[in-house]
């Protein structure tokens, strides 16, 4: 998926997303990062994102990773993010995603294939994770039937897939989302973060301070907010 599906989708006067560079310019050496982010937008969920070929390859998982084998956790392909946004965390005030985003867990990961074009195109991709909270193996398969709907990445990047933990030394019933909550940026969580960059989103966006809409959309994110953070440490 090229980024030009991402750019679509965002109006970059509103929001403090990166734009992002293209694919030929943001290609590097070195080992190949993955992220983590923890977003409270409509629904609560988890987006994995995966460094390839200049871009991040990128799953929205609902219920977020689980270390238990033997749960199967659903996830969508997304568009492809730009490789800036693996620091990403903050407010997105108004617009596509509007909510709070944090940056949940960062680190490198080794593809267990020896081709992951192919792997991706045959929805078995076999990985490798060395994040703060998610490591050893794991893989994100493809299921049948569900949203098909072929992309520019010429596979079908809108149907759904499962994420699966490997059974290994990092594999366990620790329910890892409830354990480690809070952010592996700023070591809050999104009460923090949202108090953190509430006075930017007026200095920066002097349209906000009039724009009826984004005071509705803020005041929503703000009770979503509320609502997960007492006695949940979220």
């Amino acid at each position: 998926m090229p980024l030009d599906e991402y750019r679509a989708k965002r109006d970059f006067t509103r929001s403090p997303e990166p734009k992002g560079e293209t694919r030929k310019k943001a290609r590097r050496r070195g080992p190949l990062r993955f992220c983590v982010q923890k977003h409270l937008a409509t629904q609560l969920h988890y987006d994995l994102r995966l460094e390839y070929e200049g871009v991040l390859l990128s799953w929205a998982v609902p219920k977020g990773p689980s270390l238990d084998p033997t749960v199967k956790r659903f996830a969508v392909r997304v568009e492809d993010h730009p490789l800036e946004y693996g620091e990403f965390e903050g407010l997105i005030p108004d617009g596509y995603g509007a909510g709070v985003v944090m940056l949940w867990d960062t680190g490198t990961w080794t593809p267990e294939v020896d081709d992951v074009e192919a792997a991706l195109a045959k929805g078995d991709l076999k990985l490798s994770l060395d994040g703060y909270k998610l490591k050893g193996s794991w893989a994100l398969v493809r299921t049948r039937g569900w949203g098909r709907s072929k992309s520019a990445a010429g596979d079908d990047g809108k149907a759904s897939w499962l994420l699966i933990k490997h059974r290994d030394e990092w594999s366990g019933a620790l329910d890892i989302t409830e354990f480690a909550p809070l952010s592996v940026k700023s070591g809050g969580d999104f009460a923090a973060i949202l108090a953190a960059d509430l006075p930017d989103v007026w200095t920066k966006n002097p349209k906000g301070r009039t724009d009826g809409d984004l005071v509705a959309s803020l005041t929503k994110i703000v009770e979503k907010v509320e609502k997960l953070t007492p006695g949940k440490g979220r």
